[in-house]
């Protein structure tokens, strides 16, 4: 069980990176307001989805402690990352906040993960 649930970590932390990634990539844009959402970031926050939510439930299975509280939280900046990106994917220029906002949430999702203990 160990080994699976170190392979969804590593799905996990892969698709943190693809979203991070797309946002940096586009951060010279920003600056100009022409950042714009691109399709690694909406990937990269549905596999962060999806793995978060399997690795709950292996956790569960494997008679791990699961704490719930900062899950719901990391859920809930998860879930307005993946509206925006997923709203706004088609349109050619974002506004800096709406892009902003975008990465600190993932950033603040990360240390939430790493962090809070």
């Amino acid at each position: 069980m160990d080994v699976l649930i170190h392979f969804v970590v590593g799905l996990h932390i892969i698709g943190i990176a693809a979203l991070l990634g797309g946002f940096f990539t586009q951060l010279k844009a920003m600056g100009r307001g022409e950042a714009r959402f691109v399709p690694a970031m909406l990937h990269g926050a549905l596999t962060m989805l999806v793995t978060g939510a399997l690795l709950v439930g292996l956790n569960q299975a494997d008679d791990q402690p699961v704490n719930n509280i900062k899950i719901g939280v990391k859920l809930a900046f998860l879930v307005v990352i993946l509206g925006l990106v997923y709203v706004k994917r088609d349109e050619e220029r974002q506004p800096a906040a709406v892009f902003g906002t975008v990465g600190a949430l993932t950033v603040a999702n990360i240390f939430i993960a790493v962090l809070w203990t």
